[in-house]
């Protein structure tokens, strides 16, 4: 069974070790959870300027963790330099969404995010930030970039990212 695995264990006070079958706590099924999940196209209109940047930046983005079943809380920024095509708002909001109700890791979401805002608008370079709220008392910050000529890192000229002050999200 893939989400077990055997253990050599010696329990206290016993001179014999026994393997055991001992379950893992995520499964190759949560890891790819939600990857492949259908969700809404983004839409796009023709873009008529060159040149420049636009961020759009949703702060109350809301994921579910495919392994607990508890909502993931966390801003989601994106940061892409159009080509021929611009994102149509309300389509990437409604798209955004639709990950309220979806099992998926957080890392999972932004690169997610990333290849299908690559997908539709086709721009120069693209950044996803990922700041998750804490969990557990840990946070997580993921950051995933596009760029047209080839390179799937953040560009060198793109600011990593960088937390906000606590009050100030």
């Amino acid at each position: 069974m893939p989400s077990e695995i055997a253990k050599t264990i010696k329990p206290p006070g016993t001179k014999q070790a026994v393997k055991r079958a001992v379950k893992r706590a995520y499964t190759d099924e949560h890891a790819a959870a939600g990857v492949h999940a259908k969700l809404p196209e983004i839409e796009t209109w023709p873009n008529q300027y060159s040149g420049y940047e636009i961020e759009i930046v949703m702060p109350e983005f809301t994921s579910v963790c495919p392994k607990t079943g508890l909502p993931d809380f966390g801003k989601i920024v994106l940061r892409y330099v159009p080509d021929k095509l611009c994102l149509e708002l309300k389509s990437y909001k409604m798209y955004l969404l639709e990950y309220r109700n979806l099992g998926i890791f957080q890392e999972n979401v932004v690169n997610r995010v990333l290849a299908d805002v690559v997908k539709a608008a086709k721009p120069v370079r693209a950044e996803v930030i990922g700041d998750w709220a804490p969990r557990g008392g840990l946070s997580t910050l993921v950051t995933a970039g596009w760029s047209s000529t080839g390179s799937s890192d953040v560009p060198r000229d793109v600011p990593r990212a960088r937390r906000a002050p606590r009050g100030k999200r």
